[in-house]
């Protein structure tokens, strides 16, 4: 469930009992395990009546027969983490492929870089652009619009969070602080000749990360920082989600949305908040929502039409596949911004020091709204200018695009014709105005 991008906590019959939690993985485990011989009897069934040699498939009753064993099947899978799908690009009006490789690794992160193999050589070098994509529930792989957006006239990176199940114990722990570390360790990877891009959720940590880079002088402070619908300070145009950690309190969390991760997986009696409870909170959210477009897929199944079909399975593919998270990265976060507003009260630390965002003065600032956003509600992104006020005004820039949720922030049409075409003038702008200043201080 966690709060803000990441849905909304389940309604569990039974409060502050541990003992409802613990067996709680095990006993979806053994759910999905007790359905697999009905998923295997539902697409065999799908099969023999999709069949062109069975004459059944041409009648309304075999459509069906068929298109009801499919949405049975889809509906109680476990989908796994999808893949990328950007195999090419286009630079400079030329089609390009594009090969994807980690180039920094930890047990919890991966980098990944999408290297286009251009073969002519460039007027300049493309700038480089690390996007830092959501740990919320979500694979990265939700950000493949992002990226593709940027793939044209960037060279991008994008962190590739790790499912905390697939994570052995012997790893060690994963919380807010050791992603902010993760951070730091990236941009010290990267150089420095960066702009960093992040999506929802991860804009707290990158903040907090920049901050501490500013405080220490290090050189690696990226060019800007573009923070998209995230949740900086949410007492501002609080959502119905956002209120709901002041309501629970982290207690609540903390003993009825943990559990231990179960045998066969690698990171069996993990403690962590996993992502079929996630899955429950995306859902509940709109739930009428969901089982119309569900009821929509049998009947376009039945009358055959393939686009709208593919584009169900294409969206419920990314949508439902989801990912456990450490217990103590969710928990201190749900406490910290959501609870008790740490970073804008000035009271949030990092490996025991101060976070000061008004050390910024080096990093441009970008913040990126949308206005019908019910998750990140209006101005709690925006709050960064205020606790940054050593930015100079010429080296940021706040705006809100119209007519947007919250996923229109970072993906769809509107996304690429009219929020990417700002963001990459802002990161001209400001590589160019950087690199001026260290002209002139040399």
């Amino acid at each position: 469930m966690p709060i803000g991008e990441f849905g909304r906590p389940p309604d569990l019959p039974v409060e502050n009992s541990p003992a409802l939690t613990t067996p709680m993985y095990w006993m979806y485990e053994m759910a999905q395990a007790s359905l697999n011989p009905a998923r295997a009897v539902a697409d065999a069934t799908r099969l023999l009546y999709r069949n062109p040699l069975n004459p059944m498939s041409r009648t309304q009753i075999g459509k069906s027969i068929a298109a009801g064993c499919e949405v049975f099947e889809r509906t109680t899978r476990r989908y796994a983490k999808p893949e990328w799908g950007l195999d090419e690009t286009v630079v400079d009006g030329l089609r390009v492929p594009v090969s994807i490789r980690t180039v920094w690794e930890k047990p919890f992160c991966r980098l990944l870089y999408f290297d286009r193999l251009i073969t002519r050589p460039q007027r300049r070098p493309a700038p480089r652009v690390l996007i830092v994509a959501p740990m919320s529930g979500h694979y990265a792989t939700l950000l493949r619009g992002t990226v593709d957006a940027f793939l044209p006239t960037h060279d991008v990176y994008i962190t590739d969070w790790a499912d905390a199940r697939m994570v052995p114990l012997a790893e060690g722990r994963f919380d807010l602080d050791d992603y902010v570390d993760y951070v730091i360790d990236m941009l010290h990877m990267l150089g420095g000749d960066v702009h960093v891009v992040a999506v929802c959720q991860p804009a707290v940590p990158v903040l907090v990360a920049v901050s501490v880079m500013e405080a220490a002088g290090d050189p690696n402070v990226p060019l800007s920082m573009t923070l998209m619908g995230g949740p900086i300070d949410t007492r501002r145009n609080p959502t119905t989600v956002n209120n709901l950690a002041a309501e629970k309190g982290i207690d609540w969390f903390r003993n009825n949305v943990i559990t231990k991760v179960p045998f066969p997986h690698p990171g069996v009696m993990r403690d962590v908040y996993p992502g079929f409870l996630q899955l429950h909170g995306f859902i509940s959210m709109n739930l009428d929502r969901h089982m119309d477009a569900h009821r929509r897929l049998f009947e376009n199944l039945v009358r055959g039409d393939g686009d709208l079909v593919d584009k169900h399975r294409d969206f419920y593919d990314e949508y439902l596949a989801v990912m456990d998270l450490t217990a103590e990265y969710y928990l201190q976060t749900v406490d910290q911004v959501f609870v008790r507003h740490a970073l804008p009260k000035g009271e949030m630390t990092h490996r025991g020091k101060l976070v000061e965002p008004a050390k910024i003065s080096r990093v441009a600032l970008m913040t990126v709204e949308g206005e019908n956003d019910d998750i990140s509600g209006l101005g709690q992104t925006e709050a960064t200018h205020t606790l940054c006020p050593r930015i100079p005004d010429d080296r940021r820039v706040h705006y809100v695009q119209p007519g947007v949720g919250h996923y229109g922030v970072f993906n769809g049409s509107r996304f690429k014709a009219e929020i990417v075409p700002r963001i990459r003038d802002f990161m001209s702008n400001t590589g160019e105005g950087r690199r001026r200043a260290t002209l002139a201080a040399g």
